[in-house]
């Protein structure tokens, strides 16, 4: 993806293709909250690629056992501190020689004890054994690129509403299925609505998809929808522009577009 042009301090009109002081220093605060996440889950992605690569050397498939290498290291960050709240690796089907599918994860709970989630994922007897429909692993899997799935309530781990970043990983040339972490939706706000509040417009934060993961826009309440602009291609170019009415500056590197009413 292409980094965010230069910031300017000139005032923005319509159409500008460089972003403002203004625009850049929120945009600054979000990508800093997301880019300390998304290195987490990179650094997991490469420690899973490393084990899997291990395990072939041996000359067999990984099993769902061999997994339990990686315990330590999501238990490590999780206990750093930060916004994760939930970290692991979840396989694509067919990966392990012993399972059809698997979640290798870990969370928080409350009282900030690490624990693993545990579900059923035999298709057989349990709806959640099919997670290859969700965002989070479809967009990884289908584009290559990491992605900001969200926000929406977890049922299958916290009941929060949240948001999940992933990252895909590969074996052996092909996909392997995806590291990723959840960040709790509350925690994420308190971190970037100050800066969204200095904005000289009404502002919010999408995904690629327009789900709105952030908002000082009584008009655009986080979870909701925004309909009309391709925020894909705004991403894709990395730069600013305005379709719709409204003013997007997509996020050096992450994938969240700053949107602000034009008028």
């Amino acid at each position: 993806m292409s980094t965010s042009p230069a910031f300017t301090g000139t005032p923005r009109t319509a159409g500008s293709s460089c972003a403002t002081l203004a625009e850049e220093r929120a945009l600054t605060r979000v990508c800093r909250e997301l880019e300390d996440v998304f290195r987490e889950v990179a650094e997991v992605a490469a420690a899973t690629t490393a084990l899997l690569h291990g395990v072939s050397l041996g000359g067999r498939a990984p099993v769902s056992a061999d997994l339990a290498a990686l315990r330590p290291e999501f238990h490590r960050r999780l206990l750093a501190g930060n916004l994760i709240s939930g970290l692991g690796f979840i396989a694509a089907p067919g990966l392990l020689r012993d399972v059809p599918a698997w979640m290798e994860w870990w969370q928080t709970d409350v009282r900030g004890s690490i624990r693993p989630l545990l579900l059923d994922l035999d298709p057989a007897r349990s709806a959640h054994s099919d997670y290859t429909h969700w965002e989070w692993f479809t967009r990884p899997r289908d584009t290559g690129q990491r992605t900001v799935a969200g926000p929406y309530v977890d049922y299958l781990c916290s009941d929060e509403y949240g948001l999940t970043l992933s990252v895909p990983v590969h074996h052996e040339g092909r996909f392997a299925g995806v590291a990723a972490a959840d960040i709790y939706l509350r925690h994420l706000e308190a971190a970037v609505l100050p800066v969204l509040r200095e904005l000289p417009g009404r502002a919010h934060l999408v995904n690629a998809r327009g789900r709105v993961v952030g908002s000082a826009d009584p008009a655009h309440l986080v979870g909701a929808l925004t309909k009309g602009p391709d925020f894909g291609s705004v991403l894709l170019a990395g730069r600013p522009d305005t379709q719709r009415g409204f003013r997007l500056v997509p996020c050096r590197g992450v994938p969240i577009v700053l949107v602000l009413a034009e008028g």
